[in-house]
Formats: C-alpha cells, sequence, structure tokens
C-alpha cells in the first residue's frame, strides 16, 4: 500500500528499510524521503515504522532451535 503519495514510498519499502538497519523514524523519514513534502502520511509512516521495529525486536529475541 502506499503510504507517501508525493515520495511514491510503500509499508513494504518502510518496512524493508528497518531490516537494513533504520530504527527510528528520523532514519525512515531521511533515507525514503517520507513525509518531507506536504506531511499528511506522516501518521500513518510513524505508526508502521513503530510495527516494523518491534517486530524486527521481536524476531530478534527469539529463542535459537537447536
Amino acid at each position: 500500500m502506499y503510504v507517501c503519495l508525493c515520495q511514491g514510498v510503500t509499508d513494504k519499502q518502510i518496512h524493508a528499510e528497518v531490516e537494513r538497519g533504520a530504527d527510528t523514524w528520523k532514519e525512515v523519514r531521511e533515507n525514503l524521503g517520507v513525509a518531507k513534502q506536504c506531511g499528511r502520511c506522516g501518521q500513518c509512516a510513524k505508526g508502521i515504522v513503530r510495527e516494523a521495529v518491534a517486530e524486527k525486536h521481536a524476531v530478534a529475541t527469539l529463542p535459537l532451535a537447536v
């Protein structure tokens, strides 16, 4: 789904950016340009970043299978 129409950024791109190492809204915003033009997508994009970071950290804390 497109989150930022001005920059053509999707939720999948935001998730991928977090997987590549971005852990904050500021990093995602700087790397993808989300909410830098009209700003209408800001709240939605922030929520997606929070969700993606939480998922990333939840996977990182799963016990290793032996």
